[in-house]
């Protein structure tokens, strides 16, 4: 009996990631990557069954697996298609801006290079990064069952006190402008983090540049 259960809740969940399976192109980087809808439903539906075992009868189990399947991937597969859209959105206001969006699992992140926002060893924002920030509070506004994270980075010149503190202002310099456009504060959190996490080489001019960024980061609210 379980093992029939159990495939029946896998028919289940692959006829609804069939349904909500779609491939986008990747603008940045040309990939094709699968839609986070796809994931979603599929770690949906697996919980759903679970659940759905859990809280029926012995004789019930079967049609509480399929039941919690199928209600499981609708869920998941909502909040990836929330994301998804949002993230497709992103991608048309950023276009021409040089600021990639790239997705996580159910995460957006938003790399804004350093010769985008900020000047060397400046905090003040520049019209260019005033510009596209103001594309991104008009996307997040319209998505706003998201939490916001902003991460500033420096590269490795200087102290490690000095970067941080560099670092933590020019991510709060990002989080007042979203603010001053509508974005409520309490779904932002800003955080300096200095020298961590290159993502390139801090022994080249190129790697540091590459290293001198602000990331935003949206996940889906916790419901």
């Amino acid at each position: 009996m379980l093992s029939s259960m159990k495939l029946k809740a896998l028919v289940i969940a692959g006829a609804v990631l069939t349904v909500t399976a779609c491939e986008s192109t990747n603008p940045y980087t040309g990939e094709s990557q699968t839609s986070k809808s796809t994931t979603g439903a599929l770690i949906g539906a697996a919980a759903g069954a679970a659940i759905g075992v859990a809280s029926s009868s012995k004789s019930d189990r079967g049609k509480g697996a399929l039941i919690g399947a199928a209600s499981g991937a609708t869920l998941g597969g909502g909040i990836g298609y929330y994301m998804d859209s949002q993230a497709k959105k992103l991608e048309q206001e950023l276009r021409a801006t040089g600021i990639s969006v790239t997705q996580s699992g159910n995460n957006i992140i938003l790399n804004m290079p350093n010769s985008l926002t900020f000047d060397v060893d400046q905090t003040e924002l520049s019209n260019t990064a005033k510009r596209a920030l103001f594309n991104v509070a008009k996307v997040v506004n319209e998505y706003d069952e998201t939490n916001i994270n902003i991460l500033g980075y420096t590269d490795s010149s200087g102290s490690d006190a000095y970067n941080l503190r560099l670092s933590e202002v020019r991510a709060n310099q990002v989080d007042k402008f979203l603010v001053s456009n509508k974005v409520k504060s309490t779904r932002i959190n800003s955080v300096g983090k200095g020298e961590a996490n290159p993502i390139a080489s801090n022994s080249t001019a190129a790697g540091r540049a590459q290293n001198r960024r602000v990331e935003i980061i949206l996940s889906p609210m916790a419901k």
